[in-house]
């Protein structure tokens, strides 16, 4: 940014003769042509100077301009560069988790598809810092509580975010704390790998869970989200019935509402007093909004407007830590413009296929082989199609000819299962598209 102003912007007086470069062209800028060209002004035919006491006023007004407009010049270049330097200087950077994963590297997978990547997005719910106001620290610990596996297609012509339930009963790899203690290999639930070994820990637990290697990773805490969504002007819900939920904060009445940072926060996170109190809907809910912050972003020209687009990235900078892939303005800033012509019918939501954990129903497990079905299609860089859970529902409800798909409506695969009466080369699965107004489904 410096470079540019530096080559579009020269001191004044930088060239061959004084007051070379003045827009009017007057006296000493002209060609050696004309009378005057020793640099003395116009001459009588003896060669004396004529007197004219306004002259050197008269001169000296286009350099004084030139001088202005090249402060104006710098003054805003100078601004930019601040702003850049502020911006890039939010991001935090985890080079722990870098380290972590190149011990581990030999078992990571291998990258399947050139230019389709796959992030990581984990929204931590530590209390520590400002987030104390959103529960107790208890010393520090945290857990993951929400986690989306996002894929981009190499094409950039769709997106993909699959939620991982925290309750999902995962395979766990021995991990390291901060202090450098390792933990053993252990079945437990999903959520736990981020308090076990924090990031690095979540990544490799994803990656043996879906085969998907994990390109980079960002982590979100609660503040930043909130000003995430203030910074766009909030952001569109739909409620099917007030909401009175003190511990989220949240008092709301039916019908369409637009949600400010701390009302959305409390949306998102509450989990007993909006639908049926299931984390499953929990996820439902998450996928619907963030759809609809999608769509709000897009529609409203947020990314080609700078003036609407600086407090939308001061917010998400500031929020965030991410891999030393990730962790620079630059890096992000040429992730978003990859992404700013996907189409929003082409980001999809959805939940991995699973259903309660047999031994205990308060934990969730995966459906097989819908569950691998997914990976192996998102590994390849494969389109699955997501649709609405209602539609599924009519759909199973007109289809009851013996097909016992262990589909319930909640975000299992609906199609190309082995036995099925229309099998479908691409597997559809519940979920939410961010063109889809949850206000007319």
């Amino acid at each position: 940014m410096d470079a540019d102003v530096s080559e579009s912007a020269d001191p004044p007086g930088d060239s061959d003769g004084p007051g070379a470069g003045r827009k009017d062209g007057s006296a000493a800028g002209r060609n050696s042509e004309g009378p005057g060209a020793d640099g003395g002004g116009a001459g009588t035919d003896d060669g004396g100077p004529v007197a004219d006491p306004e002259a050197p006023r008269g001169r000296h007004w286009p350099r004084w301009a030139a001088l202005g407009a090249a402060l104006v010049v710098l003054a805003a270049a100078g601004v930019g560069s601040w702003l850049y330097r502020k911006l890039d200087a939010n991001i935090k950077t985890d080079t722990s988790a870098a380290a972590e994963l190149r011990v581990y590297e030999r078992e990571r997978p291998a990258t399947v598809v050139r230019d389709a990547e796959n992030i990581l997005l984990i929204g931590s719910d530590t209390r520590a810092g400002d987030n104390g106001a959103y529960g107790r620290d208890d010393g520090g610990s945290q857990r993951s509580d929400t986690t989306i596996l996002l894929h981009l297609a190499a094409d950039r012509e769709s997106v993909t975010a699959i939620s991982l339930p925290r309750d999902l009963m995962v395979e766990i790899p021995v991990c390291h704390r901060p202090g450098g203690a390792a933990t053993k290999k252990q079945f437990a639930q999903f959520n736990w790998a981020y308090q076990f070994g924090g990031t690095a820990c979540t990544i490799r637990t994803v990656e043996k869970l879906t085969g998907i290697r994990i390109d980079h990773q960002m982590v979100v805490d609660f503040n930043g989200f909130k000003d995430m969504v203030d910074a766009v002007g909030g952001v569109e819900v739909c409620l099917k019935k007030p909401v009175d939920d003190p511990d989220a904060r949240l008092k709301l009445p039916a019908g369409r509402q637009n949600l400010d940072g701390e009302q959305a926060l409390g949306y998102v996170r509450a989990r007993k007093s909006i639908g049926n109190g299931s984390d499953t809907e929990r996820m439902d809910r998450q996928q619907q909004f963030l759809g609809a912050l999608v769509n709000k972003v897009q529609s409203d020209g947020v990314l080609l407007n700078p003036t609407r687009l600086y407090p939308v990235l001061d917010a998400a900078t500031k929020s965030l830590t991410t891999d030393p892939g990730l962790d620079s303005l630059a890096d992000l800033y040429d992730l978003v413009r990859e992404l700013r012509d996907v189409p929003t019918d082409g980001v999809q939501f959805l939940t991995v296929p699973r259903q309660p954990y047999g031994p205990d129903p308060n934990r969730d497990e995966l459906i097989q082989p819908d569950a691998k079905r997914l990976f192996d299609r998102l590994r390849a860089d494969a389109p699955v199609t997501v649709v609405p859970t209602d539609q599924i529902e009519r759909d199973d409800r007109k289809n009851l000819n013996g097909d016992n798909r262990k589909n319930s409506g909640k975000n299992n695969a609906s199609a190309d299962t082995p036995g099925a009466a229309s099998p479908n080369p691409t597997p559809t699965y519940s979920g939410n598209n961010a063109a889809v107004d949850p206000c007319r489904r």
